[in-house]
């Protein structure tokens, strides 16, 4: 029987990570929120503009939270995360230096691919991490890579503001990002996690066409 695997959660609030890549340790913690009409299962297209200029995939650990949480205490943290699934964090390089809330960056239509399901017994601290485009390799890394862990992340988000059941914390890339064009192929691979997989479209003005495009490549 065909399935169709969808986002592994329907989040109301996504936040990343601005700089958890290696070296980054010197530089405080700071999150960035990317709109969840970006997220997106496997299969579905990541849609490129053209007017967005170089677009980067970027393999990354997602965490899933299980429950309404504030001021999580490290100790607490465990017990409020769901679970963690593969995330590919699109992200528009070129606007970066444009809009310092990176909202033009991180937004594009599909730009939050999550999935294909929530694995609720990973140990987070050393997950390797493969960004494959067209079935070759790009470039790798690990979540051991990354300045601050998923601990710290999270005790650090519920310092500032609610996190509730479903929403999704993209840990960061430690290296694993790469161009992406139209017509490529993507794919994110986490070690004890699986593979995400998606294809790659440019962004049509004209709504029919865009929707047709989407439709094709599900």
């Amino acid at each position: 029987m065909d399935v169709e695997f969808l986002a592994p959660c329907e989040p109301r609030v996504i936040l990343g990570m601005a700089h958890n890549g290696p070296g980054d340790r010197h530089l405080p913690p700071q999150a960035f929120t990317k709109s969840a009409r970006t997220a997106v299962g496997p299969g579905e297209a990541i849609l490129l503009d053209s007017a967005a200029g170089i677009v980067n995939a970027e393999g990354e650990l997602a965490v899933v939270m299980r429950r309404s949480s504030r001021h999580l205490a490290a100790d607490d943290v465990a017990e409020a995360i769901l679970g963690f699934t593969v995330a590919n964090d699109v992200t528009a390089i070129e606007q970066v230096s444009l809009d310092s809330m990176m909202t033009q960056a991180k937004n594009g239509d599909g730009f939050t691919p999550l999935g294909p399901w929530i694995h609720r017994g990973l140990d987070p601290h050393d997950v390797a991490i493969d960004v494959i485009v067209n079935g070759e390799r790009r470039v790798s890394g690990s979540t051991s890579d990354l300045s601050y862990g998923v601990v710290e992340l999270i005790v650090y988000l519920t310092s500032i503001m609610t996190l509730g059941p479903g929403d999704v914390v993209l840990t960061g890339a430690p290296g694993t990002m790469t161009p992406i064009s139209d017509g490529d192929e993507v794919s994110i691979a986490l070690d004890g996690l699986g593979v995400l997989t998606n294809p790659v479209a440019s962004l049509r003005k004209d709504p029919m066409a865009m929707h047709e495009a989407k439709v094709a490549l599900r």
